[in-house]
């Protein structure tokens, strides 16, 4: 098959959903080889940042010299996005094979894998026969029953900032989602923890307990901010200093357990400079987190979509832009918390503008902008992405700054608009 009849056989409403367990996804794999016991990884869970930490991570990988894999979800402008090796994402060709070899496997299973599990066992064997050294590889949802945790023992187990989200598949307390996402935690294998809660730092610490896991926690006491503006951040963390592009004081942290990680990694005999850890943070790219895609007048894109991603975002904007009119152009999906996202991000907002992201899962634009009106701002409501970007942009004026958030689904057209993908 060709690249447009993969895509099609991947978006396939047959077996489209979150169906948790690994029994399908471990058949598949068996299917073809277990190409993931040719691998070594480094996991990441969490609610927030662990998007943030694969990129740092894979980017200081790659500075070090090893032929790095990555796999994320979701894309912005291209499903490629997704399946990377050392900054390259994966080409239509290699994608269309991988899927011509995938699915007369998969169809011939009593019970079909899932998208995500299609996704997930492709990703594996691509950075298989590809040889990579290392594959920082990001859980979808949860931990314990996604599907990425297939993999054996990683290098590393991650666990970023974790919060109330997927309520309805992981639990409606901090504490069940922790144990949740502590699930990738194996025997033996080391973990580095985001420094949080102590509720939640306690789950962690008992599944590590029972797992025979070395523990690793972040110390945001020894995290030094020194310098920081709309180009990037200086930092010192334990006392040696750093640069990194992204954003707010949120990605300090996120470094942070990048570089316990890289600490953990080395124990394990990878081979890492200071030079290299230098690097790959200062090199990273990751779009849509509270990126600046124009200065003047200024345009910024976010992929928040959960309250915790709210209140960075308000932070942010009180840090970087204090005094200035501030339009918010907000997208949401409707099976989110999209009331305590809005609640966080209002204060912060003198209007908003209101657009439908690609999903079938979206809130109708007029139906987020009725409920923004209680607020008592002026709304607008857009037909579309497009639309809406020139709508916040005439709202900010020339001395404003717009912002886009609310979801990963509607950034990717948004910074389209910017001749950026």
């Amino acid at each position: 098959m060709d690249y447009k009849q993969a895509m099609a056989y991947i978006d396939g409403t047959l077996w489209f959903g979150s169906k948790p367990g690994l029994e399908r996804v471990g058949e598949l794999l068996r299917l073809l080889g277990m190409p993931q016991k040719r691998l070594k990884f480094v996991h990441i869970a969490g609610t927030n940042g662990k998007g943030s930490c694969a990129a740092m991570t894979a980017s200081v990988l790659q500075s070090a010299g090893y032929r790095t894999g990555l796999f994320t979800s979701p894309y912005l402008f291209r499903f490629n996005e997704r399946m990377q090796i050392n900054g390259q994402e994966i080409s239509d060709q290699a994608l269309a094979e991988l899927v011509t070899q995938i699915a007369p496997l998969a169809d011939a299973m009593e019970e079909h894998p899932t998208e995500f599990e299609l996704i997930t066992a492709a990703a594996l064997l691509w950075f298989a026969e590809e040889r990579c050294d290392i594959v920082v590889l990001e859980v979808g949802l949860g931990g314990r029953l996604d599907a990425t945790n297939i993999i054996q023992a990683p290098e590393v187990s991650v666990l970023m900032n974790i919060g109330l989200d997927h309520t309805e598949i992981l639990g409606d307390t901090v504490e069940q989602i922790a144990a949740e996402k502590a699930g990738i935690i194996k025997p033996g294998a080391p973990c580095v923890l985001y420094s949080q809660s102590e509720s939640v730092e306690q789950v962690v610490r008992e599944r590590c307990a029972r797992t025979g896991s070395p523990l690793t926690v972040t110390r945001p006491e020894e995290l030094v901010p020194e310098f920081d503006s709309l180009e990037g951040q200086v930092f010192s963390y334990r006392g040696e200093h750093y640069a990194l592009p992204l954003l707010g004081a949120h990605q300090l942290q996120n470094a942070a357990a990048v570089i316990e990680t890289v600490n953990v990694l080395r124990s394990r005999g990878w081979r890492i400079s200071p030079e290299a850890l230098e690097r790959g943070l200062y090199a990273v790219s990751w779009p849509a987190r509270f990126e600046i895609v124009r200065q003047e007048p200024c345009f910024i894109v976010d992929g928040g979509h959960n309250p915790q991603c709210a209140q960075t975002v308000a932070d942010n904007l009180e840090t970087y832009f204090p005094g200035r009119r501030r339009v918010l152009l907000l997208g949401v999906l409707a099976d989110k918390d999209y009331a305590g996202l809005t609640e966080i991000l209002a204060p912060a907002a003198d209007a908003f503008v209101c657009a439908t992201p690609d999903s079938p899962r979206a809130l109708p634009a007029e139906a987020l902008a009725e409920h923004l009106r209680r607020y008592g701002k002026p709304v607008t409501a857009c037909q579309s992405i497009e639309e809406a970007v020139a709508a916040a942009e005439e709202a900010a004026g020339e001395e404003g700054v717009a912002c886009a958030v609310g979801s990963l689904y509607m950034a990717g057209r948004i910074r389209a608009c910017f001749g950026l993908r």
